[in-house]
Formats: structure tokens, sequence, C-alpha cells
């Protein structure tokens, strides 16, 4: 999974990626019981000064029947913080989710679960 620290000070009154990605740790795949960060799902996430939230994320497969409601968690989940006035998550699929994207948090949920990763 790609480093998740922020690159860039945040403007005051806008939330950081950090606490973006903390937000998100709220939405799960209904399908797999654990949270779409840790799963690595998040590839991106950029915070506009207007107070816009762009996330760019992946699924863990292309005909993932539960896409709307990840979509519509994410954006409730991010849209509660302060200073955040539009929220738009986009999937891509390149590059393809695998279980390496998985933070060692999510294996260790997986592993709990009975998955073998």
């Amino acid at each position: 999974m790609e480093d998740q620290t922020p690159t860039t000070e945040t403007p005051a009154g806008l939330p950081s990626e950090a606490q973006v990605l903390e937000a998100l740790k709220i939405v799960k795949d209904p399908e797999i019981p654990v949270n779409v960060v840790d799963l690595g799902l998040i590839y991106g996430v950029d915070v506009a000064p207007s107070g816009a939230v762009d996330i760019t994320m992946t699924l863990t497969s292309v005909g993932c029947p539960v896409q709307d409601l990840i979509r519509a968690d994410a954006e409730m989940a991010v849209g509660r913080l302060d200073g955040v006035t539009d929220v738009n998550v986009e999937f891509v699929w390149t590059p393809p989710w695998g279980p390496d994207k998985m933070t060692e948090d999510g294996k260790r949920q997986m592993r709990m679960f009975g998955f073998n990763v």
C-alpha cells in the first residue's frame, strides 16, 4: 500500500488527508469485515481549498455488487468532517487491488475472520 502520510499542509479549517482516511475507516465492504483503508482500497485523497474532497479508490473486484453502497458510505463519512463542502468518490481499476495492498492491521483482521492472507 502506498504511504498515506500527507505531503502538503492543509489550509486552516479543512480536514487533513489523515483525518479523511480516519473517517473512511468506518466504511466497510459488506462482504469483507475490514474497512476500506485497511483493505488498501484507497489510492488517493485530495482536499481542495474549497473544501471539496476527491477520493480515488478501487474495490476488491470490478463487478463488486456493493459499489454504490460503498460510495454512499464514503461520501457520508467524509462529508461529516468540518470544512468539507463536497465529496467525490472515483473508482479506478488500475492498478488492480490485491491482498498485498492491505495494511498489516487489515491482514490481521482478515486472519481473525478466517481468511488466509
